[in-house]
């Protein structure tokens, strides 16, 4: 994947300039570089021999416009990579102070995660232990997310997000009332019934329950007696807790249901990159927030492995691209 990446995105730099009629000038050594890292297996050697022929021609020619069908190939990754490019607001509108409260594995924090990546907002994390919840002691409002900005105290999610949009998009056009309620309509059924399907499968049997507490407990805040505790006794509980979940939302098969939920998501996009159309809308980032959580446990492999969803999700993976979280 890091190699694939990372030719994506010599690729991409080939291009120094694309002209209004058209015109691609390639930077030759560049491309060399391009060419060289993409043919790289264990027979290199002959490979890098069979580009060679090719590689002298565009150094010979890097002046003249190019025809061959390889320019094709690499326009084309320079135009996804303009597509899928992250929507950072202007520098003066951007909040200078963001706290993020939240557990790592919160399909709820990591949807705003999302919001605050995509949009290049820079935040520091404060993991807070489940059990204690000493790091949101000073609050009111005992859950997570809690996100503080410049000051200001925010909570639950979608508030928190519709709270952000204001502040940094301010005056952003609408295009049509159908558009908005398209948005609306999707953002709350993330809500109302995406995240209700995940539990049941994260925690459907002991195997999967131990494979996200440990998950969970990498990645949360808590001592090694509490990640020895939680990890057992947590992934123990949730697993009884899953089936107790799976009746009040009449679920009867966890994978059905996750399958059904992102398979109605994919028809929903009806074939664009993204429910917002060339760009992701406050929709897709909740979606794949939520998601984000459980897409290399067994549940999200399987769910990319036998539904449609993998294609949409690896562009929004693109897309947000880095975190814009702030190392401690």
């Amino acid at each position: 994947m890091r190699r694939a990446s990372f030719t994506s995105s010599i690729l991409s730099r080939t291009l120094s300039t694309v002209h209004d009629g058209g015109t691609v000038n390639l930077n030759p050594r560049l491309l060399r570089v391009a060419l060289f890292s993409s043919s790289r297996t264990d027979n290199s050697n002959s490979r890098r021999h069979w580009f060679s022929p090719l590689v002298n021609s565009f150094s010979k020619s890097s002046g003249q416009a190019v025809s061959l069908g390889l320019v094709g190939v690499v326009a084309s990754v320079a135009s996804a990579a303009s597509v899928y490019a992250k929507e950072p607001p202007p520098a003066e509108i951007i909040p200078k102070d963001v706290v993020l409260y939240q557990y790592e594995a919160c399909p709820f924090c990591n949807k705003v995660k999302a919001f605050l990546d995509y949009y290049d907002i820079p935040y520091k994390v404060v993991e807070v232990n489940p059990i204690s919840k000493k790091e949101i002691k000073w609050s009111d409002y005992k859950k997570v997310p809690i996100l503080m900005v410049d000051g200001q105290q925010l909570v639950d999610s979608s508030a928190i997000i519709d709270q952000l949009s204001e502040k940094i998009l301010p005056g952003q056009a609408i295009i049509s009332v159908a558009d908005e309620d398209e948005e609306t309509k999707w953002r709350r059924w993330v809500d109302n019934h995406l995240v209700h399907v995940l539990s049941p499968n994260i925690y459907r049997n002991t195997s999967e329950a131990l494979e996200s507490f440990d998950y969970i407990t990498s990645n949360g805040n808590f001592s090694f007696t509490e990640k020895i505790t939680v990890k057992y006794a947590g992934a123990a509980a949730m697993y009884f807790v899953s089936k107790n979940l799976k009746k009040k939302y009449n679920i009867t098969d966890e994978r059905a249901a996750l399958y059904e939920a992102t398979e109605t998501w994919v028809d929903a996009l009806n074939g664009r990159n993204f429910l917002g159309g060339s760009k992701p809308n406050l929709a897709d980032l909740a979606v794949f927030g939520v998601l984000r959580p459980i897409r290399y446990l067994r549940s999200g492999r399987d769910m990319v492995e036998h539904t449609r969803i993998g294609e949409w999700y690896s562009r929004m993976e693109k897309v947000v691209g880095e975190s814009s979280r702030i190392k401690a």
